[in-house]
């Protein structure tokens, strides 16, 4: 949801690698695979349409990017010996 807030109207923006004016990312047209791809908890950027989609939606966030490495965590098994 905290990307959404970012959205409104927003169909564009400007590329902060080539300041060109460059579509946001479309999930039902696009392979999320060609534009993006994580690195950690932060996601890259991989073509214009990924960097402006990450800026102009805030996807890296310093909490959102906090809240993705916690859940990360959460996801992994825990060492049971050491529960013992």
């Amino acid at each position: 949801m905290h990307c959404n807030r970012y959205k409104g109207p927003n169909v564009a923006g400007i590329d902060p690698l080539t300041s060109e004016l460059t579509r946001l990312f479309h999930p039902r047209l696009d392979d999320w695979d060609l534009h993006f791809r994580w690195n950690g908890p932060e996601i890259m950027g991989l073509t214009a349409v990924g960097r402006v989609t990450i800026h102009v939606l805030f996807m890296n966030d310093p909490e959102v990017v906090w809240l993705r490495s916690t859940l990360a965590n959460e996801d992994r098994p825990r060492d049971k010996s050491r529960a013992l």
